[in-house]
């Protein structure tokens, strides 16, 4: 058996659905994936009724004779909870178990992920499902893994069944202990919300314009978290009673709503995360060559992937076009994608790629949604790129087991994630500041990370990185406070961004000078603050020589104590007050800007602070390419990803080796459009 992720080879899979194919074909498709490069298949994610056809009654049968089939014809298998996709019989008996929109109404059965996870019925017939799989298939000699369930969060990560109201109550109740404590948090005072017994309280419900108490729906989504983390953890707790050892236990995607990062320390071994570059290209997406860089903005999703597990698997990477006979049309993956989004996975840390889906469904929803081979089962370009891939892929053994090098970190919280979703200001600042900071590193070449913190972190999780920015941090917290505080009296730099430490843990405005809690370590007092409005025009900011656009929102700061300004406003109302105030802290520095990081301001900052184009001594290479390095060691391996239509032309500073070749080479070099290159430095 092939066992993925253990740091000694990069490995191909597929996922795989023999519950949609005559019995025939199994062992006949096995053999085909096996002579192109596939080996390992993940199976079961939504066949609960092959394991019980009907309430109590178990058979086993089908997977059985499948699992002889994988025997024979030595395939790996991942095998799946298949919890995302509760059976006909059981949610026509017990309708408690399907989630409701928030006017209440039920999520019938039908499509897929309409269950909630607090009902205790279905938690109930979860623990037995999975005990019953687990115990039937644990120690399966082809089995090399598990996934729990499918793509949690995902089609809806908001809940409003009577048991999520339930669970929520119980929650809150372990939270805050009293209702005078929750009145407290909640700032139910206003609008005369004030509640006075604990059946009072509910999840969301709908409103007259649609709005809600804010404090109340950031705790929702903290709930939901725990909810869909408990789930998660009620079938680990479970598949490790049984499962062999060496077997691993994952769970695939990254949705809202989830503390993937909890989520995977406390239930997992590793996340797996779905790769669709192809949705840059939906026909209701952004003009083709739009800002948000197309498929390559999967990178920074793959970034976010990598904060979690820094080496990981792709359980559905992109081989066809994606689509729903009721949404989503996206033309065909052009030759060579297929390839560029693949090494695009690995690039950012996956050791495992599985493609999404051997064959293009026949029936059902997905009917449009294309797999490596199509209705027709003949060969086709995607299987001759694939067997071309998995070439690829062997010569690239050595990189098993690297992580990804990165110039500077980008740090994220869950709580400001969640604030940034409820509140409309804050996610307006975080939209434009996340893509212009993305945006800038890629197109200056200059490798980054997102560190997640939480009131636990450590400081070494800061220290690595030279520079780091924390654009919005809206919500702060002491113990956050303190950690920002290390990592600059130790010599880090930190860049901060508008709004920054205005709200509580609660999401409440307490009366304080601005920035809040950062104001000492800043060195910054907020004394004015706006949005800038369309009839402002661009407002401008000079910084020592260079002129800085600003956008959507803009602080006016003085500097306090020994802080300077660094850069002053040059228009407006404000024009010669503070934007950027610049503060030496202990063996660090801090800067404050008062506005948002576009593309351009991102990238002067970028280069003021000395971090941008690291690889410039060793590489150029045009905008339409990513570089990327993964490092093991002393052994560094260069990723040369080009995401252009037209051929790039590239030019190496020195000898570097193609792992695709074995050739030395240095000089010019012409990579073809959508074309890719791995290099050992």
């Amino acid at each position: 058996m092939e066992r993925i992720l253990k740091g000694d080879k990069i490995l191909l899979g597929t996922c795989y659905y023999p519950e949609h194919w005559e019995r025939g074909l199994w062992k006949e498709d096995l053999w085909r994936m096996k002579k192109n490069g596939i080996v390992a298949i993940r199976v079961a994610e939504f066949a609960w009724n092959k394991f019980e056809p009907r309430e109590g009654q178990y058979s086993f049968d089908f997977f059985d004779d499948f699992l002889n089939a994988a025997e024979e014809t030595d395939m790996s298998v991942i095998f799946c909870t298949p919890t995302a996709t509760p059976p006909a019989w059981l949610t026509h008996r017990y309708p408690e178990v399907l989630n409701a929109d928030i006017n209440g109404t039920l999520l019938r059965h039908g499509e897929r992920r309409h269950y909630n996870y607090n009902s205790p019925v279905y938690r109930r017939f979860t623990a037995i499902i999975t005990e019953k799989i687990a115990e039937h298939y644990g120690k399966h000699p082809n089995i090399i893994g598990w996934q729990i369930d499918n793509e949690l969060n995902c089609e809806t990560s908001e809940f409003y069944s009577d048991s999520d109201t339930g669970a929520f109550r119980e929650f809150l109740k372990k939270k805050y202990q009293t209702l005078e404590n929750l009145n407290a948090a909640w700032g139910t005072v206003f609008w005369n919300q004030t509640y006075t017994a604990w059946d009072e309280v509910f999840v969301p419900r709908k409103t007259a314009s649609n709005s809600h108490n804010p404090h109340l729906v950031l705790d929702f989504y903290r709930f939901i978290s725990e909810s869909a983390r408990s789930f998660v953890k009620l079938q680990s707790d479970i598949l490790r009673k049984h499962i062999k050892s060496g077997d691993f236990i994952t769970t695939n995607g990254v949705f809202a709503n989830l503390d993937s990062h909890h989520m995977t320390a406390e239930s997992l071994d590793f996340i797996t995360y779905d790769s669709y570059p192809d949705f840059a290209y939906l026909l209701n997406a952004d003009p083709v060559n739009s800002g948000d860089l197309n498929d390559r903005k999967w990178s920074r999703n793959l970034s976010e992937v990598r904060s979690i597990s820094k080496i990981f698997g792709i359980m559905e990477q992109q081989s066809g076009s994606p689509g729903w006979n009721t949404r989503m049309e996206a033309p065909q993956p052009k030759p060579g994608q297929m390839t560029l989004w693949t090494m695009q996975s690995i690039a950012h840390g996956a050791d495992y790629v599985s493609y999404f889906r051997w064959r293009t469904c026949t029936m059902g929803t997905e009917i449009y949604w294309h797999g490596i081979l199509d209705y027709s089962n003949r060969d086709n370009r995607r299987l001759a790129e694939l067997a071309s891939i998995h070439q690829k892929s062997q010569s690239l053994s050595g990189i098993a087991g690297s992580v990804y090098e990165a110039a500077f970190g980008v740090l994220k919280d869950y709580d400001n994630v969640w604030d940034s979703r409820l509140d409309g200001w804050h996610r307006r600042l975080d939209e434009v500041s996340e893509a212009g900071i993305f945006q800038a590193a890629q197109l200056t070449h200059t490798p980054m990370d997102y560190v997640y913190l939480d009131d636990t972190a450590r400081p070494e999780v800061l220290s690595k990185y030279p520079v780091l920015f924390y654009p919005h941090a809206v919500i702060m917290t002491e113990k956050r406070a303190l950690l920002l505080e290390e990592y600059v009296r130790a010599g880090g730099t930190l860049v901060l961004g508008c709004r920054t430490a205005y709200k509580d843990i609660t999401g409440k405005c307490p009366m304080v000078k601005l920035p809040g809690l950062l104001q000492r370590l800043s060195g910054a007092d907020v004394v004015d603050y706006t949005l800038v409005s369309p009839d402002d025009g661009v407002i401008t900011v000079e910084w020592e020589g260079t002129v800085i656009d600003t956008a959507v929102f803009n602080d006016v700061l003085e500097p306090l104590g020994n802080a300077q300004v660094a850069g002053t406003y040059t228009n407006n109302y404000y024009a010669g007050k503070g934007a950027l105030i610049g503060n030496e802290y202990g063996k660090g520095r801090v800067y404050y800007f008062g506005s948002v990081f576009t593309r351009k301001t991102a990238e002067i900052f970028l280069k003021k602070l000395g971090i941008a184009e690291p690889y410039y001594p060793l590489i150029e290479a045009p905008e339409s390419c990513e570089i990327a390095i993964r490092r093991k060691g002393e052994r560094r391996f260069l990723f040369l990803l080009n995401y252009g239509k037209k051929p790039a032309a590239i030019t190496f500073k020195q000898e570097v080796q193609d792992l695709y070749t074995g050739q030395s080479i240095t000089g010019s070099l012409v990579l073809p459009a959508y074309g890719t290159g791995v290099y050992r430095l």
